[in-house]
């Protein structure tokens, strides 16, 4: 299903035009109708006009995703500047077009950001692969630094620590290694002291080599690979 929202009946003719032969097409003008057909009918793919009244900018975008997470937004604009653009991808846009695009070429944005790509600008593609590399850099960093810190520890610790890392009950770590409760939570207090750590979380954290930031995260989780990249 193809949702497209906005409020000028002249767009959505245009947009109904480039999307001529898919099946499952639906329009909402208002940002009422789009909400409640994002929640009753999940689609694959929204549409939506930049301009649609009430439509809070990325505040509004973070309010639709919440509506239906796997819902692949395309935003379309008259005029978007770089840093806009590069606002909307990390709230998880994944293409932006003009709204003057021919409605052929509409089409293929359509169907490159249902097969999983980004449709986005030349001038902020640098900067995204950019991004990319120093988050790739940073993780790195992290998983070096776990690594040393686990270093520290025994055998045994590293051990109990590993099998923290995995979600195991300290009655689990003994059956286990077959050893008491007590001598593994002894085991963790020295772990927490080497670590400089208060809980379990922390611990499995640093097991894992996923401490990173929020934002790192949401970039992860929103932005792209160099070959899902699909240029203007």
């Amino acid at each position: 299903m193809i949702l497209l929202a906005s409020s000028s009946q002249n767009i959505l003719a245009c947009w109904k035009q480039g999307m001529r032969g898919c099946p499952q097409i639906s329009c909402v003008v208002s940002l009422n109708l789009l909400r409640g057909g994002l929640e009753q009918i999940k689609p694959q793919v929204l549409l939506l006009d930049y301009d649609l009244p009430g439509l809070d900018s990325l505040a509004g975008i973070a309010e639709l995703r919440t509506l239906s997470p796997e819902t692949k937004i395309i935003v379309s604009s008259l005029d978007l500047s770089d840093e806009t653009e590069w606002e909307l991808f990390k709230a998880g846009v994944k293409g932006c077009c003009p709204k003057n695009i021919e409605p052929k070429q509409l089409k293929s944005v359509v169907e490159a950001v249902q097969q999983g790509e980004l449709w986005i600008r030349r001038t902020i593609t640098t900067r995204l692969l950019d991004e990319l590399g120093r988050i790739a850099v940073e993780k790195n960093q992290i998983k070096q630094a776990a690594s040393d810190l686990l270093a520290n520890l025994t055998r045994r610790e590293h051990e109990i620590a590993t099998l923290v890392g995995s979600g195991g009950s300290n009655k689990q770590i003994a059956q286990h290694l077959a050893i008491s409760e007590r001598t593994v939570k002894a085991h963790l207090t020295e772990i927490f002291r080497k670590l400089k750590v208060a809980d379990r979380l922390k611990l499995a954290l640093i097991v894992s080599g996923t401490l990173h930031t929020t934002y790192q995260a949401g970039i992860e989780e929103n932005g792209p690979s160099a070959q899902q990249l699909h240029k203007l």
